[in-house]
């Protein structure tokens, strides 16, 4: 399935590009942010919003203002903040009638988590995130997170169980906390962007078929 391309306005002051992918009788739409090192095109983004409309949701993914200027360095938080601001804006103007959800790869995740933590996000039922980057490789720690727990919507974490931005020694702790509103699915052998060795006898296709299965399955229950 062919994705759509778009441009989105943020603050009448600049814009960015999108892609919207969406399969015919969609129940549900994700508003998909990328990581801090590759955009929107990027092969994991493009398998995970085909892997979505195989299954009735719809994607729209966005560019950071850093990634469409080419620059290496990202966006500070107010910056990233009103990208997410906005593509969740355009997304709720294209499909009044589905189910709202947000979110990202990493970076994309934690900037759209801080953003509804700083005030909700308009029509959004939940949050999910693709490898929440806890803390940074070889520095366990769950700071970067402290912003979860001024989030009200329900939150699903889709992670490796080999991520070296998640230790699960402080995420399953930290999803315990938060509670209710928290799901965890550890991806046994997967790392941050849920590739697994040749010796865990799985293919990258098949982990990425239980990841979207599991966001599929968590959209239907919070209805």
């Amino acid at each position: 399935m062919a994705a759509q391309p778009l441009t989105i306005a943020i603050d009448g002051e600049q814009s960015v590009s999108g892609l919207l992918l969406a399969p015919p009788q969609a129940h549900a739409a994700y508003v998909f942010a990328h990581g801090a090192g590759a955009g929107m095109r990027h092969a994991f983004m493009d398998a995970v919003a085909q892997g979505l409309a195989a299954r009735g949701i719809a994607t729209l993914r966005y560019q950071f203002p850093y990634m469409e200027r080419g620059s290496r360095r990202p966006d500070v938080p107010r910056v990233a903040h009103a990208a997410v601001r906005a593509a969740v804006a355009e997304a709720a103007r294209r499909w009044p009638g589905l189910r709202l959800f947000a979110g990202g790869k990493s970076f994309g995740g934690r900037m759209t988590s801080q953003a509804q933590a700083a005030a909700p996000l308009p029509g959004v039922d939940g949050l999910v995130f693709f490898g929440f980057p806890l803390h940074p490789a070889g520095k366990p720690s769950d700071e970067r997170a402290a912003h979860l727990a001024e989030v009200a919507v329900p939150m699903l974490f889709l992670q490796g169980t080999r991520d070296e931005l998640a230790d699960p020694a402080w995420l399953r702790p930290l999803v315990a906390r938060l509670g209710p509103r928290a799901t965890l699915l550890a991806i046994a052998d997967a790392d941050h962007s849920l590739h697994v060795p040749a010796r865990s006898g799985r293919r990258d296709a098949e982990v990425m078929g239980e990841a979207l299965d599991a966001m599929q399955a968590w959209i239907a229950s919070q209805a």
